[in-house]
């Protein structure tokens, strides 16, 4: 059974005892929102950008599917996504970012450099190019430009260079293929606790799918649809994502004209037992918020 990360430290934050509507925007393999109609959720709005994942959870809570509105959108567009199910306010909304693990561990998809198979990494196979298109004409300054901002790569500027060299006799197309191009600028040493692929990697998923773009505006939306004391938790899996979501949800809850008040002083965090188990909660950050429930901050964006 897939086991998703935090779930009882979530589950004591959006308190899902007491009902209502609740919308859980990466669906995935449906774990956290399992947890949510178990302990009380009344419904469940299921948002995927994969349209495999959907599949999948659509399966994994059968028991439950009266009460689950399965979505195939990006919740960055929150707002519209609510408005086409015609739901005006929530009691929570749950967001579990980035990459998920049935994504990195499905065949084919390109996330992981642990198989050689085509190099694509879309969460959405729907939209857009893969990163093997899009590697064929990106600018060789912007490439090193995305590996250093998303992957944090020091030698992002080698790794670039490597890789417009490399495509000049034939397109990158396979994971295979980029990661001894990426070890090969990189240099791997014996030291190193990391594959020297992987902040290569981690840029180009972020970058294809445009993981950090709208973040920001999304978590304002999150907060604004949430009814009087309506509750907000944002999980993070690396310091680009948790630095948004950081100073968002500080700057929602700043001053007089605040909408949240924050829930947690400092991120919560996987204990090692639940690392034991399930290796990835290791750089899981929790975040959370509950919406202010003076009328004032309700009139500022419409009411409930």
């Amino acid at each position: 059974m897939h086991v998703p990360v935090l779930v009882d430290q979530v589950h004591a934050l959006l308190q899902p005892e007491r009902g209502g509507l609740f919308v859980d925007c990466t669906l995935g393999l449906g774990g956290h929102t399992r947890m949510l109609l178990e302990h009380g959720a009344s419904r469940v709005i299921g948002i995927d950008r994969d349209p495999d994942a959907l599949e999948r959870s659509r399966a994994a809570l059968e028991p439950w599917t009266d009460r689950v509105t399965f979505v195939h959108g990006d919740y960055r567009r929150l707002d519209a996504l609510l408005d086409g199910l015609g739901v005006d306010h929530v009691n929570g909304v749950l967001a579990d970012l980035g990459v998920s693990s049935m994504q990195l561990d499905a065949a084919g998809r390109g996330f992981s450099f642990r198989r050689d198979e085509p190099l694509d990494m879309r969460m959405d196979r729907t939209a857009g190019a893969p990163v093997g298109e899009r590697l064929d004409d990106v600018d060789e300054t912007e490439l090193a430009d995305v590996i250093y901002r998303f992957g944090e790569e020091r030698r992002s500027r080698q790794v670039a260079r490597a890789i417009v060299k490399a495509r000049e006799s034939a397109p990158i197309r396979t994971t295979g293929r980029l990661a001894e191009i990426v070890r090969h600028a990189v240099g791997a040493r014996t030291w190193q606790r990391i594959d020297p692929a992987t902040r290569t990697f981690q840029a180009l998923r972020i970058w294809v799918n445009e993981e950090l773009d709208g973040l920001a505006e999304f978590i304002g939306a999150a907060a604004r649809r949430l009814s009087p004391a309506g509750r907000l938790a944002m999980i993070a899996f690396h310091s680009l994502e948790d630095r948004v979501v950081k100073h968002t949800l500080r700057d929602l809850a700043r001053g007089d004209e605040a909408i949240v008040t924050l829930l947690t002083k400092h991120p919560v965090i996987a204990t090692d037992d639940e690392v034991a188990g399930n290796p990835r909660a290791r750089s899981a950050k929790l975040r959370a918020a509950v919406r202010v429930s003076r009328q004032s901050s309700l009139a500022s964006d419409g009411g409930a």
